[in-house]
């Protein structure tokens, strides 16, 4: 396949294989001329679905272009980024035959990055899968993962829900997918997924797959699920931005309602949702991945950004995600606990109110 330009899949791919593989000389040129056949506009105001072109966030911005992603890597050269080999990130304790037992109790374990079992009202819920050795189109460069799946894919109960955010590489993992659906009783699985994704999943022969836009809601296995919109945006190949759409999602029983924000930057719409939708028990936010801000703020939300979140939406307790796993952005991976602590004791709030989580933690969580 063509390589992914610098801003296709996603904005951690510039750091994939390809500007690895060729000579210097031709590495600007390759992601000028990548860069340029798939120019975005920026996001916009307005439906969902550009008159069936393009699909836009509800609130506009300015994002970032050509000469900002230039300057990004031109400053990345200066600075001292740590190889995975610099971390060792203790993994938490689950114990993988009371999950796959367990129909009773309210429980959460976050596996690594935005990858999370959510088991609720006797249903097995995960999102975005990724169980993979790097987050990219090949297995042989791209993205290393840090730390391995807290919980591995052959220890997963038998799952009866997964939801997708997008197609990033980082969410949307093709091995994943695959060994998911064919485990015993995978073909009983639903998948969700947001407009336009429906087709990569029956190419895959996986038939049941529900697609919605941004408001949906489908009842199918369990309890109810809702697409809602967050600000961020899609690419999966070097001709393909945006013509795929992005969600958070809202599970939502009788007295349990849970939020999975995927990946977004920070905007307005996460007030709408609190008032739509919330408050809500439980959500799942993403802290990492935000550095230089400059560049990062538009479609990946900080730590103080993600407990502000937190409390537009209403949640009584929120978990982090999206951070630890891979190294996508400049920040130091054990910075966003760091600096969501500090963000705590300014607010006044305290450390359980927004978890920290270790690779493989379990929580079980009181409902009454």
């Amino acid at each position: 396949m063509l390589p992914p330009s610098p801003f296709s899949g996603q904005l951690e791919m510039s750091n994939a294989w390809f500007f690895h593989l060729v000579p210097e000389f031709l590495r600007v040129g390759m992601a000028c001329f990548l860069l340029l056949s798939c120019a975005a506009q920026p996001a916009q105001s307005g439906k969902t679905n550009n008159g069936g072109r393009d699909f836009r966030n509800i609130y506009p911005n300015d994002e970032p272009g050509f000469l900002d992603f230039l300057k990004w890597r031109l400053s990345r050269l200066g600075k001292k980024i740590p190889p995975p080999e610099a971390y060792d990130f203790p993994k938490g304790k689950n114990n993988p035959l009371f999950l796959r037992s367990n129909r009773e109790k309210t429980t959460l374990t976050w596996i690594g990055h935005a990858t999370i079992l959510l088991q609720v009202g006797g249903t097995n819920i995960l999102t975005d899968p990724h169980f993979s050795d790097r987050a990219s189109p090949v297995q042989w460069a791209g993205p290393k993962r840090v730390v391995a799946p807290g919980l591995a894919l052959e220890d997963l109960p038998p799952i009866d829900v997964v939801v997708i955010s997008h197609e990033h590489y980082d969410s949307l993992d093709k091995h994943s997918i695959v060994e998911l659906y064919e485990r015993e009783g995978g073909q009983d699985t639903i998948f969700y997924v947001p407009l336009g994704l429906k087709g990569w999943f029956s190419r895959l022969g996986i038939k049941r797959v529900v697609e919605l836009d941004w408001w949906e809601r489908h009842v199918g296995r369990g309890p109810m699920v809702i697409a809602v919109p967050v600000h961020h945006w899609s690419q999966r190949g070097v001709f393909s931005r945006n013509k795929t759409l992005w969600a958070g999602w809202v599970v939502q029983s009788k007295d349990f309602r849970f939020f999975f924000c995927g990946d977004s930057g920070y905007s307005p719409v996460f007030k709408d949702i609190g008032q739509k939708l919330g408050p809500f028990d439980l959500a799942a936010i993403p802290i990492g991945a935000y550095e230089p801000r400059w560049f990062m703020r538009y479609h990946h939300i900080s730590p103080e950004e993600a407990l502000q979140v937190h409390l537009d939406i209403g949640s009584k307790k929120s978990v982090a995600i999206h951070w630890g796993t891979f190294i996508l952005t400049d920040e130091p991976l054990d910075e966003p606990p760091k600096r969501m602590k500090k963000a705590l004791k300014e607010k006044g709030l305290r450390e359980g109110d927004f978890l920290i989580l270790k690779h493989g933690e379990t929580v079980v969580l009181d409902t009454d």
